[in-house]
């Protein structure tokens, strides 16, 4: 069979990739603390058809080899952890990383190690404490649960993420300090859904996770903004970009396959 037919196909999947994750982009265009993902392709390996020929000094020249691509394959799926523009809200709760850093969340208490997360549209539950939306437990530095205590009438949220409380007599007291996770290689985490990333061996040296404070210089953690959220980092120019040259990537490929079916056609008729 014909090497073009192939290594028309291998075209063919890999732009239907791009184009599924360029898809998931546009999906979640609105999705508070998405990052976009964008695929790189890479070609297969090539057929020798003659190998290199040395030159010999005084009576002949070097020859290069003669090699046949096989295709195309997929060389890697990037998840871009570029800053989201701010979104101001004015909601006490909603929370903005303004650098670098993962807020941690856990399902549990039991939950040996927590799930990270750039979405900070939190919430405060009956129980004082502070929750995501799917009701998941907000941490502290030192691992713990946050909670308000029972006669807080109004709190803040500092830069670094304590959270200065005014109590019921009008005093004003520092409460806990919001946890935040740094990430040595952020593309390393893995994405579980509901806008959380798992702590992977890729993603922290021995897969290891500690917590710091935010605004933290020595530590390069980012500020923590109260009041707006960070919202996804789609360019929704680039992605109808991307979706233009992958339509037309995939037509290209197709024609490949139609013209090589056709001289297949043609040898079959050599027997008429």
């Amino acid at each position: 069979m014909l090497r073009s037919m192939y290594s028309g196909v291998s075209g063919m999947k890999g732009f239907q990739t791009k184009l599924d994750v360029i898809g998931n982009n546009i999906a979640n265009v609105n999705t508070i603390g998405f990052k976009s993902g964008r695929v790189m392709f890479k070609d297969i390996m090539s057929q020798t058809v003659s190998g290199v020929t040395p030159p010999t000094e005084g009576s002949q020249g070097g020859v290069n080899a003669k090699q046949i691509g096989l295709g195309v394959s997929i060389g890697s799926i990037d998840t871009l952890h570029l800053a989201g523009s701010a979104m101001t809200t004015n909601n006490p709760t909603d929370l903005r990383i303004d650098g670098d850093g993962f807020f941690l969340v856990k399902m549990n208490e039991d939950q040996e190690v927590p799930f990270l997360t750039r979405a900070g549209d939190f919430h405060m539950d009956a129980g004082r404490n502070l929750v995501t939306s799917d009701g998941m437990f907000v941490l502290e530095v030192g691992g713990g649960v946050i909670t308000l205590e029972e006669d807080v009438t109004a709190f803040t949220i500092a830069q670094d993420g304590t959270i200065v409380q005014k109590m019921g007599d009008g005093t004003t007291t520092p409460g806990a300090q919001i946890g935040l996770a740094k990430v040595t290689n952020p593309e390393g985490l893995e994405k579980i859904g509901g806008n959380l990333y798992r702590m992977t061996l890729n993603a922290n040296p021995e897969g290891e996770l500690e917590m710091f404070g935010g605004n933290d210089a020595e530590e390069g953690t980012g500020a923590i903004i109260a009041g707006q959220l960070e919202m996804s980092n789609v360019d929704l120019t680039s992605e109808f970009t991307e979706m233009i040259v992958a339509q037309r990537g995939f037509q290209a490929n197709s024609r490949i396959i139609t013209t090589s079916d056709e001289i297949l056609q043609e040898v079959v008729n050599l027997k008429r």
